[in-house]
């Protein structure tokens, strides 16, 4: 893994990691305080970049603490894949990250061949949440106990930040109900021991402005798109996801007997999938190329 510095739009220092190795290039835009631990299937696979978002992991917190908006973390992702010299490539995103994607695809739609979206839905992430409250609430609930949970910050830091994670934790956390068994042991202890040292005041900071973005249109997306959603997800329902994304001319769903931590419960999942969508971007790429569609003419 390796990992640099990039200077977004504001100044903002961004540090942005890429795996080692050769392969058709990805771009992975980060949910909420996650890392390349959150994806153990894909975390080494060659070509795969994505950064951590801002102040958290190596990324500096703006100056001015208002850009953290969806704007910013679309001109981050730009940021990522200009400095790569990426102009176009495959997108994934996981929980708010599908937003970040979604919304790279909608803007810049000549950069996005390809859109994998895993347990998230496009915007309106609150109105997504906890499938066990009446729809007329959850908006609500969401964003209450969101703005909540960011006042105790400073009590879960010094909580959460003392949690040892032994095997004890991930056994006890992946039987829980919030990270399923299937899920392996070793790459919940990687993914929840990075996590837990966020500052939560910031963590839900970020969650309330990225959740504060309006259901997205996907209707213009034209590129291949391939959702998985998790049938016990509490964080992301799937009619939230499925949709937007149905009535897409290339769209493909999975749902999947995971919970919101789809990609730690089924990474084999992940990276079938992600291969199938680059053959399938690669099939569009020929058939709309110009040496193919100037052959067809000439048969005709």
């Amino acid at each position: 893994m390796r990992e640099h510095d990039v200077i977004s739009w504001d100044g903002t220092k961004i540090r942005t990691w890429q795996a080692e190795g050769d392969g058709p290039p990805v771009l992975m835009c980060p949910g909420v305080g996650s890392g390349p631990e959150s994806w153990p299937s894909l975390a080494d696979r060659g070509g795969l970049l994505s950064w951590y978002m801002r102040g958290t992991m190596g990324s500096d917190r703006p100056v001015d603490e208002r850009n953290i908006s969806l704007d910013d973390h679309v001109s981050d992702a730009l940021a990522v894949l200009d400095d790569a010299g990426i102009e176009r490539c495959v997108v994934t995103g996981w929980s708010m990250g599908v937003t970040i994607a979604a919304e790279l695809a909608l803007r810049h739609p000549e950069r996005v061949a390809g859109l994998l979206l895993v347990a998230g839905a496009p915007g309106d992430s609150f109105d997504a949440m906890l499938p066990v409250i009446p729809k007329t609430v959850r908006r609500f609930v969401g964003n209450m106990g969101t703005r909540v949970l960011k006042q105790a910050g400073p009590v879960l830091d010094s909580v959460l930040h003392r949690v040892p994670v032994t095997d004890l934790t991930t056994f006890l956390l992946r039987h829980s109900g919030v990270i399923k068994p299937s899920s392996d042991p070793k790459a919940v202890t990687n993914a929840v021991g990075r996590f837990l040292q966020h500052d939560w005041r910031w963590y839900f900071t970020l969650a309330l402005a990225l959740g504060e973005t309006r259901r997205q249109d996907l209707s213009p997306i034209v590129c291949p798109v391939t959702l998985l959603a998790g049938r016990d997800d509490l964080l992301a329902t799937t009619e939230s996801m499925a949709g937007p994304v149905g009535a897409l001319p290339q769209a493909r769903l999975r749902v999947l007997p995971c919970s919101h931590y789809l990609p730690l419960e089924a990474p084999e999942v992940v990276s079938a999938e992600l291969d199938l969508l680059l053959d399938r971007v690669r099939s569009v790429d020929f058939a709309t190329s110009e040496a193919f569609t100037q052959g067809s003419r000439s048969d005709t």
